[in-house]
């Protein structure tokens, strides 16, 4: 979606300015999942198109932005050479971490099938017992589309209120991570964003080699 573009290019420019970021936008892409109620072949098909075509023009590595496509960027990790990350990967391994209780919150409803089965899959491969809650708010996302970045931030705010004690509140949409700072802190509970988690895994894999 177009409204991630701006959070992940922010969180570069913070924590890792020396990478050159080139965005590819197929905005078309959650609006056929609406309403094909899925993930089909065609649509993995052109997340493997997508990765092929930032590899043959050079990139070192590639991160997609949509949390709903889990399969299908499963699919494109396999069809080139370099790392391909999923949004919320990094993410998803920093909650677990901090404990099996945790708290997810979306704004683009098809996302939780995609986390919730990311979440369950990463928790039985390490033996946790997961306790997973989830909630959705489109209508903040409805609100940052129409320009009013304000008012997406204050219901999620709202809503992260109402999800009650957690290890890790996890926001599931890049575009989400803005309203990161509003959500008041609470003791023994991280709050945790995709942009942050994904670059810092970037940088630390670019790091080491």
């Amino acid at each position: 979606m177009p409204v991630a573009i701006e959070p992940v290019a922010y969180v570069f420019r913070e924590l890792w300015p020396q990478a050159r970021l080139t965005h590819l936008l197929d905005d078309s892409l959650p609006a056929d999942l609406t309403a094909a109620g899925g993930i089909t072949p065609a649509m993995v098909e052109r997340f493997i198109a997508l990765a092929r075509y930032c590899e043959s023009c050079g990139a070192h590595a590639v991160l997609f932005t949509c949390s709903a496509f889990g399969t299908a960027i499963d699919a494109a990790k396999q069809a080139v050479r370099v790392p391909v990350l999923k949004p919320n990967e990094a993410m998803l391994e920093e909650a677990l971490a901090a404990g099996p209780d945790l708290a997810l919150l979306a704004t683009f409803e098809p996302s939780i099938p995609s986390l919730r089965k990311e979440f369950e899959d990463l928790a039985a491969s390490r033996g946790i017992q997961l306790k997973l809650k989830t909630r959705t708010v489109p209508a903040a996302i409805a609100a940052l589309q129409k320009g009013r970045a304000a008012e997406h931030d204050q219901l999620i705010a709202a809503a992260a209120a109402e999800m009650g004690p957690c290890d890790a509140l996890v926001l599931g949409q890049f575009s989400m991570a803005r309203a990161a700072t509003g959500i008041p802190a609470k003791p023994g509970r991280k709050v945790l964003t995709s942009p942050h988690s994904a670059v810092t895994r970037l940088k630390r894999l670019f790091d080491a080699g």
